[in-house]
């Protein structure tokens, strides 16, 4: 009887790397949000939660690991120019839109009428905070429930 060949043992899985060829943690703020990048010349926001897989960067890959060859997908498109890496400035998002009514919360403004003070950043709303439109909303609140923070999502403005 002839021996069967031992099956080929598989290699590990090589670490995916950002583009730059070496991994970096996703910056964050003091609030644990990702830092997010805006565009100077049209407002494009790159977010490294979302990277531009359509350009080969993978969701994940920080600032600053992009290539030096990186260009604003809208400005290039757009004909503007080669906006680089150069052309970008941090950015945080200061105004935050419900996921159902689309009711904004602006941190400049904040909501006086309801004991949040003028100021006061999303990330320091409290667990328990609720849409107040939404909450007014009785067909929503029974349908849905409450929208709480989580159901909240960053306006690029």
């Amino acid at each position: 009887m002839a021996k069967k060949p031992a099956p080929a043992k598989k290699k590990p899985a090589a670490k995916k790397t950002s583009v730059a060829g070496k991994k970096s943690a996703i910056s964050k703020n003091e609030g644990g949000t990702p830092v997010r990048f805006k565009c100077r010349i049209c407002g494009y926001i790159y977010s490294p939660l979302r990277g531009e897989p359509h350009n080969g960067i993978p969701a994940g890959t920080p600032f600053e690991d992009l290539p030096e060859t990186y260009v604003c997908p809208v400005c290039g498109f757009q004909g503007k120019g080669k906006v680089g890496k150069w052309g970008f400035d941090e950015w945080q998002p200061t105004r935050y839109i419900c996921s159902m009514c689309n009711y904004i919360y602006d941190e400049k403004r904040g909501e006086p009428h309801r004991g949040i003070k003028p100021g006061t950043k999303f990330e320091d709303l409290p667990e328990d905070y609720v849409c107040p439109v939404c909450a007014t909303d009785p067909k929503i609140v029974l349908r849905y429930g409450n929208v709480v923070k989580q159901g909240f999502s960053p306006l690029n403005d």
